[in-house]
């Protein structure tokens, strides 16, 4: 039944991204059960999902708002159908894990350039991909903080050990510097604060970035993600429980 085949492709994780849990996943559903009777293998899914984010920071870069807001939009759907297609069909692999995550990094850098190209405010757009790097960053690894998840040994190609050569240059630092927050705030993997950066997921960074392009506001989301960062660090400094430790909730 639909209904169990989406229970299935559901990502175990603590915090509900509600963004990605209310409206991408069950639009990229019927795509996923496409895909999945046509045996498609999920990182072609991947390479479909990075093409619409690079399409949408061509169209934005040209100043073409509408269409880069739907093609952001696109990348957001598919990008949630491939990590489903993957679950459902029991096809997981580390591999599938790299190259989503940069392909995501590639398509993040290349809309936060057209946004300096089309709105000539390089310095702003620069600052608000390293924002929202640090948002995702941190969203991402104090929900597998929060777990003690650990990686499990898999079959290694070539092709995947490429990626995590790329993965261990560009990431690792980002996982050692959330490891060093958390360690030294470990409330950040409290369930309400999972919770709360849950929603500050790519989803609904991507939601809140199509919306705003098509609104002809798009350089908001360089601000949109700095605002981010101010609360975050804001309530790691000054939100405390009484016994010392600290909360952000």
């Amino acid at each position: 039944m639909p209904s169990s085949a989406l229970a299935r492709s559901r990502k175990p994780r603590r915090g509900t991204e509600l963004v990605c849990e209310k409206v991408f996943r069950p639009l990229a559903h019927p795509l996923v059960l496409l895909c999945a009777r046509l045996r498609v293998p999920p990182p072609v899914v991947v390479v479909a999902a990075g093409t619409a984010g690079i399409a949408a920071a061509v169209q934005l870069g040209r100043g073409s708002l509408l269409a880069a807001a739907l093609l952001v939009q696109l990348k957001t759907l598919l990008d949630n159908a491939d990590g489903q297609l993957a679950r459902l069909t029991g096809r997981t692999s580390a591999f599938g894990r790299y190259l989503d995550s940069e392909i995501d990094l590639l398509v993040n850098l290349a809309l936060f350039a057209a946004l300096a190209w089309t709105t000539a405010r390089p310095a702003v757009a620069l600052a608000g991909f390293l924002a929202l790097t640090s948002v995702l960053s941190l969203n991402f690894n104090v929900e597998r903080l929060s777990r003690a998840a650990t990686a499990e040994p898999e079959a290694e190609g070539r092709g995947t050990a490429l990626l995590r050569r790329f993965y261990g240059l560009v990431y690792a630092p980002q996982d050692r510097l959330a490891e060093a927050l958390v360690a030294r705030r470990p409330a950040l993997t409290s369930p309400t604060a999972v919770s709360l950066l849950a929603n500050l997921g790519m989803s609904t960074q991507l939601a809140a970035f199509g919306v705003l392009i098509a609104l002809g506001q798009p350089l908001a989301f360089a601000w949109l993600a700095f605002a981010e960062v101010a609360v975050i660090a804001l309530a790691l400094l000054l939100r405390r429980a009484p016994s010392g430790q600290e909360e952000l909730a």
